[in-house]
């Protein structure tokens, strides 16, 4: 069942039960992406599973988040089991051989994975924009940070550099306003407050340095097997925007790092993009846009992208059009809306004369799934009822110490667990408020000696000064001054030395 440059799904079967074909996702069409839908308990993680085991075995790396930490058993063989082998009978699967997986695993926490960090920089306005779910004026402030950071060469690698910045544009608002626009210090006030919250939230760990390089989610092993990065997810489930903010850079930064390959004959790299409700809900049209584009233009740099989610209508139209390949597990029906789900999913499909696709979405059982990839020329196959293959790997996490055992001999094993906290806005805009405020002491010292001095000269009865004498120290002291809060002005004003 196993073939050279096609990933074996499942076998479909006739609606009178009978054994039909196997069921195939060619890899050179993988990255016109992909979707796997279906209510909980239906199958979705198993798919995803063994999408990932063909994905891998065919040399290209993997990334997918791990949200109930069942997807860890990718790590391990899988064991005997009578259902599992009664499946690969039944649907004649004479390769089936238990697996283990190269595993590389990642978590923002730092707990059970790799500590995986990114910089206020490399993330941007638009998308911590939508991290803190600031207004649309509160957006505007914080892309005049940014502007202001690029144009005064401030780095922005953690939050204490944006808040210091932040504060700093607070400090400066007068001066700012003629160049860049209005600076509200209630925006200011309001971001502010929405960075603490991600403090709260952990979020705090996953800004700074060392940062994630993108390649390192792109390797493969001696045996030619490409690598399948997973990220614990449960506990980032907790704070659900910060995981689809993640997921969103982590997406755009493949988008504008990796080079143009056009279609190649097998991704470069495949990403899982599950539990994908969270990137689309109450996010603002801007960033939806966004998406769209980068989905509709990743695939030119070998990328494939597949959503995983319980509700094809999670997805908005824009996106779901470009996804090419679907797996569609059972939906339920008890409501309109979940009966319009089932509607719109059985009508995505090319239609199968055999069957009413609307009418089977609601009977599958577990472990099977409606099936459609694409074929020659990328024109989609005709919707199968598919029972889906059994897993090589483990079904179900891997316990504590296994997981440690596979980060102890992880390629990336050192690489990132160490922070890294380098000069950058904070530390630049510090040092320049303290010489500021010596140069400012100096300054009031000096006028405090020479007032003192011509207050000494008057009681020693030297006598009145002349006119002139006394317009010349006059116009010497406004120029002495003005020329240090000049000084101060420039140092607070400007972040090149």
């Amino acid at each position: 069942m196993l073939e050279e440059g096609r990933i074996y799904l499942g076998t479909s079967r006739n609606p009178d039960d009978t054994i039909n074909k196997g069921e195939y996702l060619e890899l050179k069409y993988a990255n016109r992406h992909g979707l796997v839908t279906g209510a909980t308990g239906t199958g979705k993680t198993v798919s995803l599973q063994i999408l990932a085991e063909g994905f891998s075995n065919a040399g290209v790396p993997v990334f997918c988040a791990d949200v109930k930490g069942d997807v860890s058993g990718l790590g391990a063989a899988g064991v005997t089991k009578d259902f599992l082998t009664k499946r690969a009978e039944t649907i004649g699967f004479d390769d089936y051989e238990f697996q283990e997986f190269p595993i590389i695993f990642w978590d923002l926490f730092g707990e059970k994975g790799h500590q995986t960090r990114t910089t206020i920089s490399e993330m941007g306005p638009l998308i911590l924009s939508r991290l803190m779910d600031l207004s649309e004026s509160q957006e505007g402030i914080l892309n005049m940070a940014f502007k202001i950071a690029d144009d005064e060469g401030l780095l922005l690698l953690d939050l204490k550099d944006l808040r210091s910045l932040l504060a700093n544009m607070a400090d400066r608002r007068k001066e700012l306003n003629d160049e860049y626009g209005l600076v509200s210090t209630q925006s200011i006030g309001a971001i502010q407050r929405q960075l603490l919250i991600i403090e709260q939230q952990g979020g705090d760990m996953f800004f700074g340095e060392p940062a994630l390089d993108i390649h390192d989610l792109m390797r493969t092993t001696r045996d030619g097997r490409g690598a399948i990065s997973i990220l614990a997810a449960d506990k980032l489930m907790s704070s659900p925007r910060l995981y689809a903010t993640f997921l969103l850079w982590l997406l755009s930064e493949l988008f504008e790092e990796l080079p143009e390959v056009g279609d190649p004959e097998k991704p470069k790299l495949v990403f899982f993009f599950d539990e994908a409700h969270l990137l689309f809900d109450e996010a603002p049209r801007v960033l939806i846009e966004k998406v769209e584009q980068v989905v509709k233009l990743i695939r030119s740099k070998g990328v494939g992208v597949f959503f995983v989610t319980q509700n094809p209508l999670d997805i908005p139209d824009a996106v779901l059009s470009q996804l090419g390949n679907r797996v569609q597990h059972a939906l339920r029906a008890y409501t309109p809306r979940e009966a319009k789900a089932v509607k719109t999913a059985a009508d995505t499909f090319r239609p199968n004369p055999a069957f009413d696709a609307e009418d089977v979405i609601k009977n599958l059982g577990v472990g099977e799934a409606l099936v459609s990839t694409l074929e020659a020329k990328g024109i989609p196959s005709i919707v199968q009822r598919t029972l889906i293959r059994p897993p090589s790997s483990r079904l179900g996490p891997l316990d504590d110490t296994e997981r440690r055992d596979i980060m102890n001999v992880s390629p990336v094993a050192g690489q990132y667990d160490k922070e890294v906290d380098r000069e950058s806005a904070y530390e630049v805009l510090q040092e320049r408020a303290k010489k500021a405020a010596r140069e400012e002491a100096e300054r009031k010292k000096r006028e405090e000696y020479e007032y003192q001095q011509k207050k000494q000269s008057r009681s020693s009865g030297r006598g009145r000064q002349s006119v002139t004498e006394a317009a010349v120290k006059s116009i010497t002291r406004s120029v002495a001054t003005s020329l240090g809060r000049a000084l101060v002005r420039g140092i607070l004003g400007s972040l090149k030395r």
